[in-house]
């Protein structure tokens, strides 16, 4: 699959996905070779804007343990992975006319935060403002990438209500599981 395919997955459930689903790598490779890697980008590119723009970005983040904290933003986002495979498989087969398999939906879990992953590149900009929008846009994509997504590799009875529903689910634990991930790093 190429790169172009993959920027039309979050707007269709044919594009790219009966493919990807043929294709579909085991769970431990997802893990080692996307997850793992991608997973580096967001405490990475913190780290660089927490030691490099300080005060000037927002006020009191040059004062942060950035080592201690993207340490433990990695290792969370990590087991944020498993996690969200569980979460998905249980959600979907949850509803009576939905089913999806374990290898599928952690096929879901490791493209649907590559949105979010990538937005850590905005941090390059010292902006915060900017940085809201690129993180609030790579969330809106990510939402579509799961019920695309869902439509796409879930076996089901063409009821497109089961499928909304289990996204925003889906969805609600997601940035549920974000949202403890920002206030570790801002805790700290």
């Amino acid at each position: 699959m190429n790169v172009l395919t993959f920027f039309k997955m979050p707007f269709s459930h044919r594009a790219g996905w009966q493919a990807l689903k043929a294709n579909s790598p085991s769970i431990p490779t997802l893990a080692w070779c996307v997850v793992l890697p991608m997973s580096l980008l967001p405490p990475l590119m913190l780290y660089y804007a927490g030691t490099h723009y300080g005060d000037t970005f927002m006020t009191g983040f040059a004062e942060r343990e950035w080592r201690f904290i993207t340490t433990i933003l990695f290792l969370a986002e990590l087991l944020t992975f498993f996690i969200m495979g569980w979460v998905i498989h249980a959600v979907v087969n949850g509803v009576e006319q939905l089913s999806i398999s374990y290898k599928n939906a952690y096929l879901l879990a490791t493209l649907a935060p590559l949105p979010l992953w990538i937005s850590s590149l905005a941090l390059w900009v010292p902006s915060l403002f900017f940085n809201m929008i690129v993180g609030l846009a790579a969330l809106g994509v990510s939402c579509s990438l799961i019920y695309h997504g869902l439509q796409a590799l879930c076996t089901r009875n063409e009821l497109d209500v089961a499928t909304i529903s289990a996204t925003y689910t889906i969805m609600s634990a997601g940035i549920l599981g974000w949202g403890v991930l920002l206030a570790v790093v801002w805790a700290y």
